[in-house]
C-alpha cells in the first residue's frame, strides 16, 4: 500500500493535470463559438451556390465543362484536413485512417501518381512518412482560415486538371454537424460530382456548443423523421428552367472558379470547427476522469490516514497497559 506522501503527491499532480485540461476545455469552448458563427455565415452563400451550380449542370444539356467531366484516371490529388496540435480525440487519428483507405484504393496507380495536399500538420507529417509527394505546407490554414489561400489552391488544382495533370481529386475532412457530432465525410472535389447534391446532408446545429444525450437523441430523431418524409413524397423534378445572361460559357467561368474556393474553404471551417469540438468533449471526458482519480484518491488517502491513526492509538494503548 503507498503511503501517505505518496498519495499525497499523486493528489497534487491529478489536481494540476485537471486545472490544465479545464482551462484547454474553456479554451476550445471559446474557439468552438467563434468557428460556429465562421460556419453560420458562410455555409446559406455557399450551400445555395453549390445547389443552383449542380443543378443547372445536370438540367442543362449545352452546360457543359471540362470540370463536370469524367475521365479514366491516372493520378489523382487528395485534400485532406487534420490539425496541428494534439489533444482532440480521435480526430486525427480518423482522417488519416481515411486517407491510408483512399491511398490503398489508388495503390495500382503508385505512389508518385498520388499527390497530397495536407491542410494541417498531423495529416502532412503522416504522408511525408509513408513516402507520398507532398504538395506543399499549408499547415498555417489550419490555425487561421484564410479564404485567399484556398483560392490559390483551387486555381493551382483547377489548371492542373483542365492540363490534365490530375484526373481526380478527393477532399477528406470531418463534416460538423453539432458540438457532439462530426461526421467524417469524402467528398468529390473535381470533376464536380453532381449526383452528391440529392443526397447531401443540409442537417446542422450551429448555435450550440452543449454536447447531451438529449441533443443527439433529437438530432437522430430528426434524421429520421426527414427519411420518412422523403420515402412518402414524390421525387420532385430539377428546375430546367433557367435564363442564362450574358451567356452559358461566360456564367460557368465565373461560377465554377467561386464554388471551388467556395467548397475548400467551407470544408476548412467544417474541419476548424470539428476540431474545436473534439478538443472540448476530449477535455471535458479527461477532466471528468480527473474527478473521478480524485475521489478515489482522496478516499484511499483518509483511509490510510485512519488506519495509521488507529495503529498509533493501538500502540499507546498497549503501552499504558503494559506499563
Amino acid at each position: 500500500m503507498p503511503s501517505l506522501k505518496e498519495i499525497k503527491g499523486r493528489i497534487a499532480s491529478v489536481n494540476s493535470t485537471r486545472k490544465i485540461t479545464s482551462a484547454m476545455k474553456m479554451v476550445a469552448s471559446s474557439k468552438l463559438h467563434h468557428a460556429q458563427q465562421m460556419i453560420e455565415n458562410m455555409l446559406p452563400y455557399e450551400t445555395m451556390l453549390e445547389h443552383i451550380l449542380k443543378t443547372f449542370l445536370a438540367s442543362e444539356a449545352d452546360a457543359s465543362t471540362v470540370f463536370s467531366q469524367e475521365r479514366p484516371v491516372k493520378r489523382v490529388a487528395l485534400i485532406v484536413y487534420s490539425s496541428n496540435s494534439s489533444l482532440c480525440g480521435g480526430f486525427n487519428s480518423n482522417v488519416i485512417k481515411m486517407m491510408q483507405q483512399a491511398m490503398d484504393e489508388y495503390a495500382h496507380l503508385g505512389k508518385d501518381n498520388i499527390e497530397i495536399y495536407p491542410i494541417g500538420r498531423k495529416v502532412a507529417e503522416k504522408a511525408s512518412k509513408l513516402g507520398y509527394p507532398v504538395a506543399g505546407d499549408f499547415t498555417a490554414l489550419a490555425d487561421k482560415p484564410n479564404v485567399q489561400d484556398c483560392i490559390r489552391i483551387a486555381m493551382e488544382l483547377g489548371k492542373k486538371f483542365v492540363d490534365g495533370e490530375i484526373d481526380r481529386v478527393e477532399m477528406f475532412y470531418h463534416h460538423f454537424k453539432s458540438a457532439g457530432s462530426q461526421v467524417l465525410t469524402r467528398k468529390t472535389f473535381l470533376p464536380i460530382d453532381i449526383s452528391d447534391e440529392l443526397a447531401r446532408d443540409k442537417e446542422r446545429d450551429l448555435s450550440s456548443s452543449i454536447v447531451t444525450k438529449e441533443a443527439q437523441e433529437y438530432l437522430k430523431r430528426r434524421e429520421r423523421e426527414r427519411d420518412a418524409q422523403r420515402e412518402q413524397e414524390n421525387v420532385k423534378p430539377l428546375n430546367d428552367n433557367f435564363i442564362v445572361e450574358p451567356d452559358m460559357q461566360t456564367v460557368l467561368s465565373h461560377l465554377i472558379p467561386k464554388l471551388a474556393h467556395l467548397m475548400l474553404y467551407t470544408a476548412l471551417l467544417d474541419s476548424n470547427a470539428s476540431e474545436h469540438a473534439a478538443r472540448m468533449v476530449a477535455m471535458q471526458t479527461a477532466t471528468d476522469n480527473a474527478d473521478e482519480l480524485l475521489r478515489e484518491l482522496n478516499l484511499q488517502y483518509n483511509k490510510s490516514r485512519q488506519q495509521a491513526i488507529t495503529s498509533e492509538l493501538l500502540d499507546i494503548v498497549g503501552g499504558s497497559v503494559n506499563n
